[in-house]
């Protein structure tokens, strides 16, 4: 442990055997300390904020994931899909209420391509002056598969439409043991970590994520942050790392279900032990972002004092983990976003995508 320390005092990188053991035996306070110390080299006592609108386009969805309770099959009475004018009315009312960003995702649609992606886009772009972030690797694959195009011809279709950006999306845990059980139907790690690289190559940058808290160890944890820390060495595409935690209800992979006797869901204390190593492993992300919609105010606030810089979003909109059983306690407000960043001891600035400071 010793050692340990000495290397995150010298500002040397850590390898997974490293973090394993700080996740086994580092006392958390001390964790927290040294991730607050790094996090603040980067980027000072300030902490980040935005307001955007999570747009679901559709909920109809082909693959099968076990920790969803959002998608619907096909043909199902719940199912649907957002029409132009539905769209422009969530957007113009986002824009009213001061949102500068509209964060797009839905599920594989049996009938969506990269045409019909591009010109969503199109038309957004053409209507509405909002940076859009949207399409997770995972969306491209899918529309790189079904076209017969490679993930580099999809990005660049999607960039001349308008997308200023991706989202981390469909990340799970990028360990194929974890997707094969909980994500069937969608994309391998591999194939998540190729789409991110092109979007970055072909000047896309992106988020990346983890969903922790329900079959995984550890060890795949790392595993995870170990492959995002490779491709940032490569492209310095990514913009951020958020992790959350798995949200059960509603869904089939939910601990009370018999078959699901292995999944062990991450409470706070879990969240920001995990939250502080990821920050001092991944040496090559500026910023990571505490999960508010998740953990809930006063432990997003602890959150910043356990490495992270940025709260998220007041998000207008939220679908996926809402019905999974997580509501988020903000609203719209900014001067709450404000205020909280206040309170937890550190100065709130309202960003864009990019992390400039917009107001």
């Amino acid at each position: 442990m010793k050692e340990i320390y000495k290397k995150i005092k010298n500002k040397e990188r850590l390898n997974t055997a490293d973090a394993l053991l700080l996740a086994n035996q580092a006392d958390i306070l001390t964790l927290g300390e040294l991730a607050q110390t790094k996090s603040q080299s980067l980027n000072g006592k300030k902490a980040a904020f935005l307001l955007d609108r999570n747009i679901n386009y559709t909920n109809i969805c082909t693959a099968r994931c076990s920790f969803c309770a959002f998608y619907r099959p096909a043909n199902h009475k719940e199912g649907y899909v957002l029409s132009w004018k539905e769209l422009d009315e969530k957007i113009d009312e986002t824009l009213r209420l001061g949102g500068t960003r509209i964060l797009m995702q839905g599920g594989f649609h049996p009938d969506h391509n990269t045409g019909f992606y591009a010109e969503m886009v199109r038309h957004i772009k053409s209507k509405h002056p909002i940076h859009v972030h949207a399409f997770s690797p995972a969306e491209i694959h899918y529309a790189a598969k079904k076209d017969n195009l490679s993930y580099h011809q999809v990005v660049t279709q999607l960039k001349e439409a308008g997308l200023g950006s991706i989202p981390g999306g469909g990340a799970e845990i990028l360990v194929d043991r974890i997707r094969n059980r909980i994500a069937v139907g969608k994309c391998s790690a591999d194939q998540w970590l190729g789409a991110a690289k092109a979007a970055h190559e072909c000047g896309i940058p992106s988020t990346a994520t983890m969903m922790l808290g329900h079959i995984e160890t550890w060890e795949e944890r790392f595993e995870h942050l170990e492959k995002i820390r490779t491709l940032q060495d490569q492209t310095h595409g990514f913009i951020s790392f958020i992790p959350w935690t798995f949200q059960p209800e509603n869904t089939p992979l939910h601990p009370k279900i018999k078959k699901n006797k292995d999944v062990k869901l991450a409470g706070a204390y879990e969240y920001l032990r995990f939250l502080a190593i990821a920050r001092l492993f991944l040496d090559n992300f500026q910023h990571i972002q505490v999960s508010l919609l998740t953990q809930g105010i006063k432990v997003a606030q602890l959150g910043l004092h356990f490495g992270a810089d940025d709260l998220g979003s007041a998000l207008i909109e939220e679908n996926v983990v809402r019905l999974a059983g997580c509501d988020q306690e903000v609203g719209t407000e900014k001067s709450k976003m404000a205020a909280i960043i206040r309170e937890a001891g550190f100065e709130p600035f309202e960003r864009d995508t990019f992390y400039n400071q917009i107001h």
